[in-house]
């Protein structure tokens, strides 16, 4: 099977993404909007809403939502409807770019100002006595500036996922979105900063120059290695906690699902092989989340094959590191020859990397995280059969490994309890919360992670982190938020 396989698959799903929104003048006659629906199932579109606006005996008036499978998918449709016999294109809207014009956020304010009394209070003279109180005891800034329910999403733009090194100011609606999640899932503000540089001492200097705003940073889209070293440098350097979710959003939510699939197959984390594909931030992050839950015999790869103990092409400090911790039998080699045998699959790469025959050679019912996104490494078509578990970065496909699982349940945790660490011990306790919102009458081999809409994961996340937070000294405060 060839790696364009994948990607052909993809392109016959259409996507929320890809939609445009019309108004159809349609002769009131039979048969009028059958055609439409015909002609949008040729086109491999489908309806996702329908409104009638207007009727009188002439005519219909519609507004219709049509999901397409691309931009040119979306533009054919548009010049194709006009054409059909009986019907008048009124207007049309791109859905996703309409959704951004103007950004997703806004500033508004905490408190109103409609008297001079109120005036003095919020700012001079007034405010002058909060600014003492702060300077007196920082810790007061948690409790009456922003800072106390805030989080600063930053990235130089550099590693955007899909995208790649996009720069600054293009990965700003991605930023935008991830403030947009932390408001809506945990309740916390969160402002997108996107600086233009990839110096990495420039960033660090930048960031803690800038944390004082802020209870908490969140890391994002920083390509490796540079973004291991700058966390790494973070955390040591200011008192908030430092989270990058490209790696430790993932790798806890990929332990979530696992553990929840063990249980499907019946195997246990220290006995099952595990083979993890794509050795960047994501890769790494899962390696060092999967050691810490027990898991004893992981195989790493990337685009040069196995990583072995010895080899010189493709290595880093981080690699040599790690080598040292796993691939116990020092295998050498390809993918393939790595998946001979293995029990789980996790993909943190590209496209068509992974083919059936693969997955075929791996252990009895076999786990697949095919996570590369927005074309995994093999579409769960092909191995439905083969593979016992399945689950990808996409929405349309049962097992969705989103971050939004993790980092705002994470967040609101740390912050609650004002947490100066994000600890190894805390990203585990968030790891298991996950898995627990599914009980074992709900668990099924569709049904490993709960959908990010599901009440209860944020929430139960966010307790698990707090308490974990307290047991191990980080926060520095026990009272309930």
């Amino acid at each position: 099977m060839e790696k364009s396989s994948s990607k052909e698959l993809l392109r016959e799903l259409p996507s929320a993404g890809f939609s445009v929104t019309v108004q159809l003048k349609l002769q009131n006659t039979p048969g009028t909007f059958a055609r439409v629906v015909h002609y949008l199932g040729e086109a491999g579109a489908s309806l996702a809403e329908v409104t009638l606006i207007y009727s009188d005996f002439n005519f219909l008036l519609r507004e219709i939502t049509i999901n397409c499978v691309s931009e040119e998918g979306a533009k054919k449709v548009l010049e194709q409807l006009p054409k059909l016999d009986g019907i008048e294109l009124i207007e049309w809207r791109d859905d996703t770019m309409e959704l951004h014009r103007g950004g997703k956020l806004e500033v508004v304010s905490h408190s109103l100002i409609h008297t001079t009394d109120e005036l003095s209070r919020a700012y001079t003279p007034g405010v002058a006595r909060v600014c003492n109180l702060i300077a007196a005891d920082k810790e007061q800034a948690f409790e009456f500036t922003i800072k106390g329910n805030t989080v600063g999403v930053v990235t130089d733009g550099s590693a955007v996922l899909g995208l790649g090194d996009i720069g600054p100011l293009a990965a700003l609606p991605v930023m935008e979105g991830k403030a947009a999640l932390f408001k809506q899932f945990a309740g916390l503000n969160a402002f997108p900063i996107c600086l233009d540089t990839q110096d990495t001492e420039e960033l660090i200097a930048t960031i803690k120059n800038l944390a004082p705003v802020f209870a908490g940073i969140n890391l994002e889209d920083i390509s490796a290695p540079r973004c291991f070293e700058i966390e790494n440098r973070l955390r040591d350097e200011l008192d908030i906690p430092v989270f990058h979710d490209d790696q430790h959003g993932t790798a806890v939510v990929v332990l979530a699902g696992l553990i929840n699939a063990l249980k499907i197959v019946g195997k246990d984390l220290d006995k099952v092989k595990v083979v993890v594909n794509g050795f960047g931030a994501g890769g790494v992050a899962c390696t060092r989340m999967l050691l810490l839950a027990g898991v004893k015999n992981i195989v790493p790869c990337d685009r040069a094959g196995i990583v072995y103990r010895g080899r010189k092409e493709r290595m880093n400090p981080v690699k040599d590191e790690l080598i040292e911790l796993t691939n116990p039998e020092n295998e050498k080699g390809t993918v393939a020859d790595a998946l001979k045998g293995a029990d789980v699959f996790i993909g943190v790469s590209q496209p068509g990397v992974v083919n059936r025959e693969m997955i075929q050679s791996m252990a009895k019912e076999p786990i697949v995280f095919a996570l590369a996104n927005p074309v995994p490494e093999i579409m769960p078509s092909e191995i439905l059969d083969v593979a016992k578990v399945i689950a990808t970065g996409r929405s349309d496909f049962a097992n969705q490994v989103n971050n939004v699982l993790c980092f705002p349940g994470i967040f609101r945790g740390a912050i609650d309890c004002r947490a100066r660490d994000i600890t190894e011990g805390m990203r585990l306790a968030a790891a298991h919360a996950i898995a627990e919102v599914i009980s074992e009458e709900e668990l099924h081999e569709r049904y490993i992670i709960p959908s990010v809409f599901h009440g209860d994961v944020a929430t139960r996340v966010a307790e698990a982190v707090r308490d974990q937070a307290i047991k191990e000294g980080v926060a520095r405060t026990t009272d309930q938020a």
